[in-house]
């Protein structure tokens, strides 16, 4: 289930709202990532780049998104399930502003923790990202036409999918796609996040948007609490 780092690796992979226009969101890129995560109404201008894909980078990367089984979390022990529970209510807290609603937000931290996890990344990463991309709407949509939590661009289904780009406005679609295309980029770039960030964005090369999502990334960290001593 968490090999889909390692296969990129062999082989090199209803109505829209709050659209911004690309002339406000390169007023925000000037402005730096404070003005970015002040904006949290703006699906941010920019998005994936098509380019040309070796036949086995794209083989690889449409077996990774072909798999739409339910996203339900397995483990190893029970401190392993223990500290998945721990992690969930600490971040269900902090998003209970962006999803008031209970069940909708356990599905969708479920998700991203599934997803990120199975294309090998850190799930605080994918959760800035998501906050710097789409403010967490499901049906955000920018000035270029990226879609969903993670502003893919819809050329992606064309690419590795069924071609159906309406789909990218489903939960497990949307992260099932940004976290493959993410990790895809993690892998071109050996491993530098802030030039992944910037070609995930189509900014490649320019501080705003990495730093606007290392910025929000530091919400979502989570350490677990040491065990209490016992009392003498």
């Amino acid at each position: 289930m968490l090999g889909l780092s390692g296969a990129v690796n062999r082989t090199a992979a209803q109505a829209p709202v709050g659209a911004v226009s690309r002339r406000a969101c390169l007023v925000s890129l000037s402005a730096g990532p404070a003005a970015w995560l002040g904006a949290p109404e703006a699906a941010h201008a920019g998005g994936q780049l098509e380019e040309p894909l070796m036949d086995s980078v794209r083989t690889a990367l449409s077996s990774a998104v072909a798999n739409q089984a339910p996203p339900e979390p397995l483990f190893a022990s029970t401190e392993a399930r223990l500290a998945y529970l721990r992690w969930l209510g600490t971040m269900s807290e902090r998003l209970r502003r962006h999803k008031p609603d209970w069940e909708v937000r356990r599905d969708f931290l479920q998700t991203v923790w599934y997803e990120s996890r199975r294309a090998g990344l850190d799930v605080s990463l994918v959760l800035g990202l998501i906050q710097v991309e789409s403010a967490f709407r499901k049906f955000a949509v920018s000035s270029v036409g990226a879609r969903g939590y993670m502003q893919v661009m819809p050329f992606w289904t064309r690419v590795i999918g069924d071609g159906d780009a309406g789909k990218l406005f489903q939960m497990q679609t949307n992260l099932r796609f940004g976290c493959v295309i993410l990790r895809h980029y993690l892998d071109r770039e050996r491993g530098d996040l802030y030039m992944t960030l910037g070609r995930y964005n189509g900014s490649r090369g320019k501080p705003a948007y990495p730093n606007a999502v290392f910025s929000a990334q530091r919400n979502y960290f989570f350490q677990e609490r040491p065990p209490a001593a016992d009392a003498a």
